[in-house]
């Protein structure tokens, strides 16, 4: 079996290829050639007749409307020689995720390029993808030969080209095919009117190139996905044999725990085994009761990968909203899903010079080696050595959305001398000495709507109460804490990081911690929400309308902003995200404060915070 992509630039003729190679094949029945006719008559683009083969993988609608691919369309066909599962990958910028997709289970690449073209960005970015993403075997497919009169030296100069950048990125094997997918020439046949190139046709080279990866000679990796309980008596693991082989009988360690034991039993559904090797899916159980379950991995005893909490890793962002270090997000590596950050950016990429950017955020498609930070340790490998425990994806927190993929380089080793230190009093006695329960009241709104005038006249109601607080003002930290950081958006976002951290201190200190920032975006008040103990956060929502809010300008920041003095302000030419389920709503535009502070303490009171 050979799994490979087609990949390239828009119109540069890879559907075109791939239905030349399923047709040439004779993988079509009388029906799907009848349809094809019909399709090519309605959308093709070839005229005259002629049947269009890019129709044979563009499904969608509007795929042939448009004459692009989007999706990722997986072709299964064989011949004599081999079998073939093949991913036909969008060419378009906007769709390189797909393409990332069609990647990462590739063993080989077919690089689609117009003879008249020549090497593009695209051609660039996915040949650095796909080096990347570990495939080692290109075939750059130099296509419409026929439409440049077979021209050899043109041929020349892009191979020429394309070599010297296969081995800037790293691509071990490439073989350069001049070819007419439209006519066939070179694709499954040898072509009359290239009589001076001498080597293999494309599917000659598919049924005959050696891609094999030995994942049997790697250690033994067994990621869990599911524990296995039909009856009180069974304990199984299954999962999937990602590397590696394994016997009955066989020391193993689970991870991140460390703890060892041994394989009792390897179970199929034909029943037991005595050994399992990679690219099975088995259930194992172990001779000793532990606590394993869903993603913790199972590994050899005396080749174990590494367990770290923060790697070094390249990522390639795939979403409209920009990448923002500091955010929170969803990692996902194996079976396990953990929180993360993005602690700094190295460099981005760019692809057509492979050159290091220094960069602030990742927007769509690009390609950066970060710093990432978990909540808590995870088994790994270097991707370069074992694809299947060296990547993970990248999920937004608010959407469940795949906004990024990752592989993995090394650990990073900081902070590994520092351990919990166990504090003799706890949040609650200090809470109790205060006779009062501590909790954090973020106010959240635009500039201008009276956070924090509600904040210090909540603050002092609570002060003449009796209790213990401490007012957060987004100014005024601004002064101390904060003073280096501005008003990018990824600035915001490390801004409100730092803040939920020193609030979370102080709502360990046993306080009534008041909050008063603009607080923009949705996924930093939540990640605020996330360090909290349940029922000792209030997200307050401070409603003006906008127009209210540039009348009442109490610092003339409304009027900067309009005037381009002021980039980057909340409202006018920054976005803000209003809460979408907050704790109170204050209306300030009318009511009058006494009476809006008079909520805040009724909420609190119904909490029984006070």
């Amino acid at each position: 079996m050979l799994r490979f992509l087609a990949c390239g630039a828009v119109d540069d003729g890879k559907s075109t290829l791939l239905g030349r190679l399923l047709y040439d094949c004779k993988m079509l029945f009388e029906d799907q050639l009848e349809e094809l006719a019909n399709d090519s008559a309605r959308f093709g683009t070839t005229g005259g007749g002629n049947l269009d083969f890019a129709l044979l993988v563009d499904g969608l609608s509007s795929e042939r409307e448009q004459g692009i691919t989007i999706d990722v369309a997986y072709r299964y066909f064989a011949t004599e020689r081999r079998k073939f599962i093949v991913a036909d990958t969008p060419g378009h910028s906007d769709y390189t995720r797909n393409m990332v997709t069609g990647a990462s289970t590739s063993d080989l690449a077919i690089l689609v390029v117009d003879a008249r073209k020549g090497l593009v960005t695209q051609t660039f970015r996915h040949s650095y993808l796909v080096s990347l993403l570990g495939v080692r075997h290109v075939v750059l497919a130099v296509n419409k030969m026929d439409l440049i009169d077979w021209d050899q030296e043109v041929f020349d100069q892009i191979t020429t080209a394309y070599r010297a950048y296969a081995d800037r990125v790293g691509i071990p094997h490439v073989t350069c095919i001049p070819v007419a997918a439209l006519s066939g020439d070179n694709v499954s046949r040898h072509s009359e009117h290239m009589r001076w190139y001498q080597g293999p046709a494309l599917l000659e080279h598919l049924e005959s190139v050696d891609v094999e990866r030995d994942m049997t000679g790697l250690p033994f990796r067994f990621p869990v996905q599911l524990v296995s309980r039909p009856h009180l008596d069974f304990r199984g693991y299954a999962g999937t044999v990602v590397s590696g082989a394994v016997g009955v009988g066989d020391e193993v360690a689970v991870l991140p725990s460390g703890k060892t034991t041994h394989i009792a039993r390897i179970l199929t559904m034909d029943g037991d085994h005595a050994e399992a090797s990679a690219g099975q899916a088995v259930t194992l159980v172990v001779e000793d009761e532990l606590d394993i379950s869903r993603g913790d991995v199972i590994v050899a005893g005396d080749a174990r990968p590494q367990v770290a909490d923060q790697f070094a890793a390249h990522i390639v962002w795939m979403d409209e909203a920009p990448l923002l270090p500091s955010r929170n997000y969803l990692v996902r590596i194996g079976s396990a899903s953990l929180n993360a950050q993005v602690t700094e950016l190295k460099h981005s990429i760019n692809v057509d010079t492979l050159e290091h950017v220094a960069a602030k955020h990742l927007d769509l498609n690009d390609i950066a080696f970060c710093n990432i930070s978990l909540n808590q340790a995870v088994p790994f490998d270097p991707y370069a050595e074992n694809r299947d425990m060296g990547n993970f994806i990248i999920v937004d927190k608010m959407t469940n959305a795949t906004v990024g993929c990752g592989m993995i380089g090394f650990a990073l080793r900081r902070a590994t001398n520092i351990h919990h230190h166990d504090l003799k009093i706890s949040a609650e006695a200090r809470a109790a000495a205060k006779s009062q329960k501590p909790c954090v009241l973020w106010l959240t709104g635009l500039s201008g709507s009276g956070k924090s005038t509600l904040a210090d006249l909540i603050e002092q109601r609570l002060h003449s109460m009796g209790h213990h607080t401490m007012l957060l003002d987004g100014d005024n930290v601004r002064f101390g804490l904060n003073r280096d950081l501005g008003f990018s958006d990824e600035d915001r976002v490390e801004n409100i990081r730092r803040i939920a951290e020193v609030s979370k201190l102080m709502n360990d200190a046993g306080l009534i911690t008041l909050v008063s920032f603009i607080s923009p975006f949705r996924s930093e008040r939540e990640m605020a929400r996330a360090l909290m103990p349940d029922g000792q956060f209030f997200e307050i929502f401070v409603d003006a309308p906008i127009e209210l809010c540039e009348a009442r300008d109490p610092k003339g920041l409304y009027k900067k902003a309009r005037a381009g003095e002021i980039p980057n302000f909340t409202g006018i030419n920054s976005p803000y995200e209003p809460p979408e389920n907050p704790d109170l709503v204050l209306n300030s535009a009318g009511v009058e404060k006494d009476a809006l502070v008079a909520e805040v303490i009724a909420m609190l009171e119904q909490a029984r915070i006070i």
